[in-house]
């Protein structure tokens, strides 16, 4: 199983982003589309599609982000000078995350990571000047000091310890009832994932681990990370858990997640499909 929000299917035409008379055939194609957002949520059809407009159907102020290409189709998304991502994910998106068909989270992801990136980056980190976009939005740049800008994705690892058989879990405090996933953490600089996930692991549950396997990986939108899933080999099964991390921590057997994963009831209730945690149960699960 792919893991959500990847396998999109637009070409994202990295060779038009330098290319101002292509840019300009592209903004100008009767044939393009736009990403219909409302409020940095997508609309969905019946079938888990992207719903896209007309450029015409655009506001005068809003700046184009070549999102790709769709054979010869140009597809963009729009921002509008003031948009703000909102602060968490509301019920409707939660709801809509496990109908996208095929590719179509990638491209939302890609769009949502992108114009949050633009709303929060309106000025010069090197000198305070407001910048502007270029590159297709791809990057902003700055008219008094040249500096350029580009998007960024933060790195995340997010990892299951395994001991005798059984995968450590952990719940946060905020999560539904019952609900145990994957331990996670942000890189930190001059740090490999293999380091981040032994510290994120033993600073969490205080478990000791060697023998970092990486499993695969998912960028999640929100705002704009890069999930490392992977799996390490625990020294013991003794736990002591950071409460201003976890609410709890517990060891599964491996038949045990099977069983959860297939939809039996157990001891916990697991991550959703499009979270990359499921992906990496499964295939800790599968052996």
């Amino acid at each position: 199983m792919s893991p959500g929000f990847t396998g999109g299917r637009l070409d994202r035409a990295d060779r038009l982003r330098h290319d101002q008379a292509a840019l300009a055939a592209a903004t100008s194609d009767w044939r393009a589309r736009v990403l219909k957002l409302d409020n940095f949520e997508p609309e969905l059809t019946a079938e888990g599609l992207l719903g896209w407009g007309s450029l015409a159907d655009l506001a005068d102020d809003a700046e184009l982000i070549l999102l790709g290409l769709d054979g010869d189709r140009p597809h963009f998304a729009a921002y509008l000078p003031g948009m703000r991502a909102p602060a968490g994910r509301s019920m409707r998106l939660f709801a809509m995350l496990d109908r996208f068909a095929p590719g179509e989270a990638a491209t939302y992801a890609a769009a949502r990571s992108v114009l949050d990136w633009h709303s929060r980056h309106q000025f010069c980190a090197n000198c305070g000047t407001q910048t502007v976009m270029f590159r297709a939005g791809w990057a902003r740049k700055c008219g008094q000091c040249q500096a350029e800008h580009f998007p960024r994705v933060d790195p995340v690892v997010i990892m299951i310890a395994e001991y005798q058989g059984c995968a450590l879990l952990g719940r946060g405090p905020s999560w539904p009832a019952g609900r145990y996933s994957a331990l996670a953490g942000f890189l930190e600089p001059g740090e490999s994932m293999e380091e981040a996930v032994a510290r994120e692991i033993f600073e969490e549950a205080g478990v000791r681990v060697s023998n970092v396997r990486y499993i695969a990986s998912q960028p999640w939108p929100f705002p704009s990370s890069l999930m490392m899933a992977c799996v390490a080999e625990a020294q013991d099964d003794a736990l002591t858990i950071d409460t201003n991390e976890l609410e709890d921590a517990i060891w599964v057997e491996r038949d045990v997640v099977r069983a959860v994963l297939a939809g039996e009831p157990g001891p916990f209730l697991p991550p959703p499909p499009y979270a990359i945690a499921h992906t990496l149960l499964t295939a800790w699960a599968d052996g």
